[in-house]
């Protein structure tokens, strides 16, 4: 069996449509089928767009286990889908609405929002890196997916109302490591689908660097048609018989490769 850290993210904000789903679907890809790394993805979204991307890049037409069952049975381990030899996801559908209720029959407040943590305590070392996707709301899916990481990523788009996600996003997550004593740090705050040169939208992410400084990632995931379509039809990255990337493909990759390298420098600072 394999010994790995298993360093947990969720990527959130309390605002919906903010790139959340597209972050954690690129990330957990690149970090994978590039990077080559042991990757676990989990959704916590009872709207399941996370396992549907999943499903269109691989080519899963039938899935007969999710997260729900795992909880049900109290282990996550047979409910995990091999998606690719690095790549293992936890699906979610519609059932998943039912996690609030089995949380809540806990008595004690501090077994409520660590059910994820302790199913996935006996799995974590079978990866390096495990990436979370979650609701835009404060529920027990949040509550659970902070409490089972290491580390918060926050996804952001230049709008007013995405900004003011973060701040009640970064709010929340210090009323949860002071309730309940969680080892849980902010590591990147992402700005998702700049539009570039919009007064606009400099000056919203003037506002976070001013805010927040050098947490705001340097890597700005701009507007690209080739990211909206990978939602529709499924994540491509072709490789051609001389061993190159397609251009336009590793252009939208790209950037996803760079926050997955200031991860890691940020882990190693924060962990000095």
């Amino acid at each position: 069996m394999d010994n790995f850290q298993g360093t947990t993210f969720t990527v959130g904000n309390f605002k919906g449509g903010v790139g959340k789903t597209k972050i954690v679907s690129m990330l957990a890809y690149d970090n994978a089928m590039i990077r080559n790394r042991k990757t676990l993805i989990i959704d916590l979204d009872p709207q399941a767009n996370l396992t549907q991307v999943i499903a269109r890049t691989f080519g899963i037409t039938d899935i007969n286990t999710t997260i729900t069952n795992g909880v049900a049975n109290g282990e996550l381990a047979s409910s995990i889908i091999k998606v690719n030899e690095n790549l293992d996801l936890l699906a979610c559908d519609t059932s998943f609405r039912s996690f609030s209720a089995f949380a809540n029959k806990h008595e004690n407040e501090l077994d409520q929002v660590t059910v994820l943590k302790k199913l996935l305590l006996p799995i974590k070392n079978n990866y390096q890196e495990i990436f979370i996707d979650v609701p835009p709301t404060i529920s027990e899916f949040s509550d659970n997916a902070m409490a089972a990481s290491d580390y918060s990523i926050i996804s952001f788009q230049t709008a007013e109302e995405s900004l003011e996600g973060v701040n009640k996003y970064v709010n929340y997550q210090k009323f949860m490591v002071d309730r309940y004593d969680l080892d849980l740090q902010i590591i990147d705050i992402v700005p998702c689908m700049v539009e570039p040169n919009d007064d606009f939208d400099e000056e919203i992410l003037e506002e976070a660097i001013e805010k927040y400084g050098t947490v705001v990632s340097k890597n700005l995931i701009h507007y690209q048609k080739r990211l909206r379509r990978y939602s529709k039809i499924g994540i491509h990255l072709r490789k051609y018989k001389n061993g190159n990337f397609d251009q336009w493909d590793y252009k939208a990759h790209q950037v996803f490769i760079n926050i997955l390298a200031e991860l890691d420098a940020r882990q190693e600072f924060l962990n000095k």
